[in-house]
């Protein structure tokens, strides 16, 4: 029977009024097609066993979900389906059946009139839409050629589809069902075709999802067309590689990559590396000859090895024995002034090593004091005077670990850590490393904590088998000697801390700086400005006026460039053609520099009711503090203002209490304490205060502006007061003691606990002031309050208190 006519007849033939429903998941049946189809549902197989008839005829439809999902059939009501024929059963192991469908018509699901043990459904045959006769030839011309292009460039779709899609092109409906049929759609692309009964739509969509299969094609053929030609390249390479090999061992020539690997063994052989060194060496050697040269793995092999091989595991700088320890402290104190702690800490170390003839435990050293003060410098002297190499490394803002111990093998670029680094540059093993600023580094952050990688580099009895993370090999760095620089001690951590010799650089007296600027920076500034001696004179006279009105500070950085600044208007003139020789004045140095910045020192100052002059420590140095008290008619109000810490403020509220308990001795009536406000202030309010040390200060001048007994302008006072009244030891002394003398005042109270402190304050220091050293704030207020006005005469001059302390008590190796 012709094709045309069996689909007529089909088309003609009547439907079941009820079909039974089967449900398929993962094909369909279109119409005049045949396909055969496993059976395992339960509700498909008591179908087929309740229609045991030849030629049952069934509604197919498309199950979406899991094959373990349950089926409604009521959800398919109103959708399209396949009514066809159950041509062949055969019983398969495991309770399945195998049919044979061949479709015959689309049909309507209308009503499901039974669901167990399967469903039955009302339906009716679908009516189809022809498509539009003005489109119809392109759109199958098109779905022809993406199908022949698709044949082309994907393996699973036979050859002879496109052929068949020819031969049907006359019945425009069965060429889209044989296109969706035969071109591997998905089952959620073959429902959509299912469903279409508009035949131009169907052609449409069927043509969108062949030319994205196209497109997807292409792609991958270009890919594919791309890897076999570098898999081509590959295999030419190697091909020609083996062809030079060959050539080379003909002309008795070697491989440059295995002349490369002996001539690293060479090298590690000659190196004499520690054994655990070489072992390592050897097998990434034999690593590397495996690799090819243009292998990224073989560039961080190499790498490697270039770092083991450079660093310095045996070279020194020189024979400790040698050192005559005379000549060090001769050139100590040739490139500084002063410093004597850190001179004769340097020559007792060295004078260690000279006696055992090798390496001891090398010290870590900690200068710790304001900037300018030569810290970082005398570093590098030290380096100098020994014969070492030296190099400074900088951690201030340091935030990552691998700064310190370096960066794993793994990681892109690599690198060794700050300490590695400096030992490949210098090229020793003992050279004087400076770590400065190390109170700076930051501590703990997204690339873990630097501080705490600093302990193992800074510990005497760990840094012998110190492992960089990138070597991943152990290097001995207990013969460098390490020098560390800080401003403030107490921004280290305590565990860091706690492994360095702390020497403590106060600063320089208004002397000390004269000297320095005489014997070093003179001469040095005249040579960095082309000036002689006699272009420019500077005495003692002058250069103390500068330190002591224009560079009141503890280093000597603001002193220097003043001086620099004088030789600047010098040069000027002398290259303007002025040759006559300088004499600076201190008019002439007030012209310059301008108006100075700091008063006349004042041998008295006035005492005034409620102002003390109180010493405070900070990490550039000693540091005079004002503290103001003002009693004001109010309600027992008290007001603290300043930035304050917590500490400070409670060293206020002690304070306040300690003069309310001692009204009666200080002359204030209760009263003063119910109807008077007091403020107390602490000036250059914009900068952060804390600390109890300024305690002795703030209670003497509650007291003086409870009492309106004026205090002693003449002195300055430190330390930390308990309720009780006991003065208690504080921290910081030759700093503040410093301060205190660059101001021009030369009376000092400091506690009783502190008198073994003054040893640190310079000796011309010590020799031109006085020291009281109060045990009780009974004493300091005996000491410091002058009597009330009211009752000294009006003509004569407030006369000094007898007090029970002896205010020049030093120690008899002091005086």
């Amino acid at each position: 029977m012709p094709r045309g006519q069996r689909k007529e007849e089909i088309l003609r033939a009547e439907l079941p009024p009820t079909l039974p429903l089967m449900a398929l998941r993962s094909t369909i049946v279109y119409p005049l097609g045949t396909i055969a189809v496993q059976m395992g549902a339960p509700e498909n197989l008591a179908l087929l066993r309740a229609h045991e008839e030849p030629g049952l005829v069934v509604a197919l439809v498309v199950a979406s979900g899991d094959n373990d999902d349950a089926i409604d059939p009521h959800r398919f009501i109103g959708r399209v389906g396949v009514a066809a024929r159950v041509h062949e059963r055969i019983n398969l192991p495991g309770d399945t059946v195998q049919i044979t469908l061949q479709g015959l018509r689309r049909i309507t699901i209308d009503d499901v009139t039974q669901t167990e043990p399967f469903a039955v459904a009302a339906v009716q045959g679908a009516k189809e839409l022809p498509a539009d006769p003005a489109e119809l030839d392109e759109l199958v011309a098109r779905t022809v050629t993406a199908a022949e292009t698709l044949a082309e460039l994907v393996d699973r779709i036979p050859n002879e589809v496109p052929q068949i899609l020819k031969m049907n092109v006359s019945d425009p409906g069965r060429f889209a069902d044989l296109a969706a049929t035969n071109m591997n759609l998905r089952i959620a692309d073959k429902e959509e075709v299912l469903q279409r009964l508009d035949i131009g739509q169907r052609i449409r969509f069927i043509l969108s999802r062949l030319e994205r299969e196209v497109a997807r094609a292409r792609v991958m053929e270009d890919v594919k067309k791309q890897t076999e030609i570098k898999i081509e390249q590959h295999q030419r390479e190697f091909y020609l590689r083996q062809q030079l090999r060959a050539i080379q061992s003909e002309l008795g020539e070697a491989d440059p990559n295995e002349k490369e690997s002996v001539d690293l063994l060479r090298r590690i052989d000659e190196a004499q590396l520690p054994e655990k060194v070489a072992t390592e060496a050897r097998r990434e050697t034999e690593r590397l000859r495996m690799l090819s040269p243009a292998s990224s793995e073989y560039q961080v092999l190499r790498t490697y090895l270039d770092w083991v091989l450079a660093l310095p595991w045996h070279a020194r700088s020189g024979n400790d024995k040698d050192i005559a320890l005379a000549n060090v402290e001769a050139a100590l104190e040739e490139r500084h002034y002063g410093l004597d702690e850190a001179k004769e800490r340097i020559v007792e170390y060295l004078a260690v090593r000279k006696l055992r003839g090798g390496d001891p435990t090398g010290p870590i050293l900690c200068f710790v004091g304001p900037p300018g003060t030569g810290k970082t410098s005398l570093g590098e002297a030290i380096a100098t005077s020994i014969g070492r190499a030296f190099y400074r490394i900088s951690v201030g803002g340091v935030r990552d670990e691998a700064e310190i111990r370096g960066h794993r093998r793994t990681y892109v670029g690599a690198m060794p850590g700050m300490l590695i680094q400096a030992l490949r540059r210098v090229e020793v093993r003992d050279p004087v490393i400076m770590i400065d600023e190390i109170d700076k580094m930051s501590g703990g952050g997204p690339g873990g904590d630097p501080t705490a990688a600093m302990l193992e580099v800074l510990d005497p009895s760990q840094n012998s088998t110190f492992v960089d993370h990138y070597l991943n090999l152990p290097f001995d760095l207990s013969s460098t000697l390490f020098i560390c620089t800080a401003n403030n001690l107490f921004d280290i951590p305590g565990p860091l801390r706690d492994r360095m010799e702390v020497i403590r650089i106060a600063g320089y007296t208004i002397e000390e700086k004269v000297e320095i600027a005489q014997r070093y920076l003179i001469p040095r500034l005249l040579d960095d400005h082309g000036l002689t001696d006699d272009d420019l004179q500077l005495d003692e006279r002058v250069l103390g006026f500068i330190t002591s009105r224009y560079s009141r500070e503890a280093g000597l950085r603001t002193f220097e460039r003043c001086i620099a600044s004088l030789m600047r208007k010098r040069a000027r003139a002398k290259a303007d053609g002025d040759d006559s020789a300088w004499v600076i004045d201190s008019a002439r140095v007030q012209d310059i520099l301008g108006a100075p910045r700091f008063a006349m020192e004042e041998a008295e100052k006035e005492p005034e009711i409620g102002a003390v002059t109180g010493l405070a420590w900070t990490s550039t140095g000693g540091d005079l503090m004002t503290i103001e008290a003002l009693r004001m008619p109010g309600m027992g109000k008290l007001t603290v203002t300043g930035q304050l810490g917590d500490v400070m403020r409670e060293s206020v509220d002690a304070a306040y209490s300690f003069v309310r308990s001692r009204a009666a001795t200080l002359g204030i009536a209760d009263i003063e304490f119910r109807e008077a406000d007091l403020h107390l202030h602490f000036p250059a309010g914009s900068i952060p205060k804390d600390g109890p040390s300024a305690g002795i200060a703030v209670t003497l001048a509650v007291a003086s502006a409870l009492s309106r007994r004026p205090v002693r302008r003449d002195l300055a006072l430190t330390g930390e007061v308990t309720l009780r009244g006991k003065v208690l030891e504080i921290g910081g002394v030759k700093e503040k003691v410093l301060a205190a003398y660059r101001a021009g005042l030369r009376e000092v109270i400091l506690p009783k606990g502190n008198e073994k402190d003054v040893r640190d304050v310079p000796q011309e220091v010590r020799d031109k002031m006085a020291f009281t050293f109060a045990s009780t704030m009974d004493e300091v207020l005996h000491l410091a309050l002058l009597p009330h006005p009211d009752t000294q005469l009006a003509d004569s001059k407030p006369s000094q208190p007898t007090v029970s302390v002896d205010r020049h008590a030093l120690p008899a190796d002091l005086r």
